[in-house]
């Protein structure tokens, strides 16, 4: 039964030492607001983290305080301006999520055919990929089977 025990305690200091107590750190960008000719947001080439800098979402350099990140991006359908398809992507963080839940990404269609995604995750600089995965969830799924496993032997 000890080693049950232990094995308990360090998965919740695990848990406590992976998601620290600091203010989450977030990409916070605008492609409509990208310098004529430049995508710093990367709504067209790879977003360039070296040209980006994470900032303090409780910060006052942060445009909205939050506790983790969110990604949007909007697309047009093809034809929809002259020139063809456009892109939108807004990087920020976030403190409240649409499903309430962040690790995750939801798409839809507005009325008037523009195609969006939005994706929220809970680590530092976690906005800067299509697919946002969250390092805390996998922990905490880790622990569970291992607590789980511990004690059915």
């Amino acid at each position: 039964m000890l080693r049950n025990d232990i094995a308990v305690v360090l998965c919740v200091l695990v848990l406590f030492a992976a998601t620290g107590t600091k203010a989450i750190r977030c990409y916070q960008c605008s492609s409509d607001t990208d310098p004529a000719k430049e995508d710093l947001c990367g709504a067209y080439t790879k977003f360039d983290k070296e040209r980006n800098v994470p900032i303090e979402c409780n910060s006052e350099e942060s445009h909205m305080p939050g506790t983790f990140c969110v990604k949007y991006t909007e697309q047009s359908p093809r034809g929809f301006i002259w020139d063809g398809r456009w892109r939108q992507v807004i990087r920020r963080c976030a403190s409240v999520a649409s499903t309430g839940v962040t690790g995750v990404c939801n798409w839809g269609v507005h009325e008037n055919g523009v195609f969006w995604q939005e994706c929220y995750c809970s680590e530092d600089a976690c906005n800067t990929a299509s697919n946002l995965t969250s390092i805390s969830t996998l922990l905490l799924t880790v622990c569970s089977a291992i607590v789980t496993l511990s004690h059915f032997k």
